[in-house]
């Protein structure tokens, strides 16, 4: 090497975090994508019968969006679920989800400001709840989806714990 190069470091391969969300999120995403799509079928089905003196392909549309509806519903939920992992360190919180765009955070521990957890109804409903993970980012808060309930109990007293311990100010 003459002494005008510069060393370009080697890419470190990302490894995968370590766990998966509840596998009872593949139904609750499934429910939840069901009702999405019941709010579109219903009107769309009404318009159909309204418009019942029209020819064949004004509907046509329509259906095509039904059966897209449909097809999501059936779909995404288990390649949603195969993407959703998440992962807490001794040094970081490493999450990744999304199943079109696939989405990767990882933040230090250090960094970490508060963790809340929430849970709607539909996810009372399947035992499950999400934590929101607020740090001193401006990329936003990290968000781990459906947990067990006792998981997620767990973490975040996990959480608390090591970022009360940190005698950094996170920011």
């Amino acid at each position: 090497m003459t002494s005008g190069e510069t060393v370009q470091p080697v890419p470190v391969a990302l490894r995968e975090p370590a766990h998966q969300v509840s596998p009872r999120a593949v139904t609750y995403w499934r429910v939840g994508a069901g009702i999405t799509a019941a709010v579109v079928t219903v009107p769309l089905v009404v318009v159909a019968l309204v418009w019942s003196d029209r020819p064949w392909w004004y509907l046509a549309p329509a259906a095509l969006v039904v059966l897209l509806l449909l097809a999501w519903t059936a779909i995404m939920p288990s390649f949603r679920y195969r993407v959703h992992r998440w992962e807490v360190t001794d040094d970081a919180i490493h999450t990744r989800s999304g199943w079109l765009t696939i989405d990767e955070r990882i933040a230090p521990l250090s960094r970490v400001q508060t963790v809340d957890s929430s849970q709607g109804p539909l996810q009372r409903a399947f035992g499950l709840r999400s934590l929101t993970v607020t740090t001193a980012s401006a990329a936003g808060p990290i968000t781990v989806e459906c947990l067990d309930v006792g998981t997620a109990q767990h973490l975040v007293a996990d959480l608390t714990a090591i970022t009360g311990a940190s005698q950094d100010d996170a920011t």
